[in-house]
């Protein structure tokens, strides 16, 4: 049985060599991250009314079988458009050990595009988690909310780690990993995890982030470095520390802090505290061992904000706490770090938009 802690890569192609995991086609290169692995379009998409969890009695299929509109060919590539929202049934499907749990996320470039994306398995009661000893196919939900896309079959727009045990670091043991091996620039403020705000006074300038259009063309996500920025975003400057959130509006911001994910831990962007303002924090949510490590040609990492106001404008101030880094143990030290040894995009970044936009 494997140590207590979040699997690394090569204990996760052991679970595909082992049938734990396994797909309707071959698995492709690179599709095992550091401490994830990277989850595929099937081929088809169902339009469904609404969102769903299966519940604890029922599979997808006997949900789709109540909510689909109509089903759209993914194979040659398909418009999902914004606002409405879709179920794909992924290549990969789940065998899992008992005492072994999944936890799914959107990918870093999906999330920076204001998709919705959550998995959900068969008697699912919850997004984004996948239960211990879990036996059975995996499906994504999809709700563009800025922009539509044009997807395919074989894309990877979600990401699912393994679990075996406890693998949340305490406080405590947080605070010793920051004196031994920093993991933020500035002062630690560790409560429930790693705390980290939002920079509204750059060192340079006064671009501080960016907003959505509401009106623009369709954005294909095979297509990398090919989209013009002002097609689709609006700067965000200030040069008075503050900035006001419009409702229903999304933003690309940024940490104020530069953080570490030591190669021996992973790390998951918790939403923080409803209570301190009026918008919601977090779409994708893992970091890779070695996300800003020194070692790993990361220093000075930040943390890009996804960033939905909710039912009232809100003054959003320089140095306000935003949000959090919760930091897990690894069950083994990954072969590959995040940066060093795959082509990893965000690895040293800032503010910075989704790769599928030109620098």
């Amino acid at each position: 049985m494997h140590k207590a802690g979040v699997l690394a890569d090569h204990q996760i192609e052991g679970l595909i060599a082992d049938g734990a995991i396994w797909a309707d086609q071959p698995f492709a290169t690179g599709q095992v991250q550091p401490a994830s692995l990277d989850l595929r379009l099937g081929r088809v998409a169902y339009r469904v009314r609404a969102s769903f969890l299966a519940g604890p009695l029922r599979r997808v299929t006997d949900r789709l079988a109540e909510f689909t509109m109509h089903e759209i060919d993914l194979t040659q590539g398909a418009v999902l458009e914004k606002g409405c929202v879709y179920v794909v049934p992924l290549l990969e499907s789940l065998a899992l050990p008992a005492g072994m749990s999944g936890a799914a996320s959107a990918k870093s470039s999906i999330g920076r595009l204001d998709m919705l994306t959550r998995v959900i398995t068969d008697r699912g009661t919850e997004f984004d988690r996948v239960p211990d000893g879990y036996e059975g196919p995996l499906y994504v939900e999809i709700c563009p909310r800025s922009f539509s896309v044009v997807a395919q079959t074989g894309q990877m727009l979600n990401q699912v780690i393994f679990r075996v045990g406890q693998t949340i670091l305490s406080d405590d043991e947080l605070k010793a990993l920051h004196a031994a091996s920093p993991i933020v620039s500035g002062n630690a403020v560790i409560s429930d995890g790693l705390g980290f705000s939002v920079d509204l006074q750059p060192e340079q300038g006064t671009l501080v982030g960016y907003r959505a259009k509401p009106h623009t063309g369709v954005i294909d996500l095979s297509r990398l470095g090919h989209y013009v920025p002002s097609d689709y975003w609006e700067e965000v400057r200030t040069d008075d520390g503050h900035i006001i959130l419009d409702p229903g509006a999304f933003y690309i911001l940024v940490s104020r802090e530069a953080i570490a994910i030591p190669p021996d831990c992973a790390a998951e962007m918790a939403p923080y505290l409803a209570m301190v303002g009026e918008f919601r924090v977090h779409y994708a949510g893992f970091f890779d061992p070695g996300f800003g490590w020194d070692g790993a040609g990361g220093a000075g990492s930040r943390g890009v904000l996804e960033v939905r106001c909710h039912e009232a404008p809100f003054v959003l101030e320089h140095g306000q706490v935003v949000g959090r880094l919760v930091y897990e143990r690894m069950s083994e030290t990954p072969t590959a770090l995040y940066g060093r040894e795959i082509k990893s995009n965000y690895q040293g970044q800032g503010l910075k938009l989704s790769k599928h936009f030109r620098s």
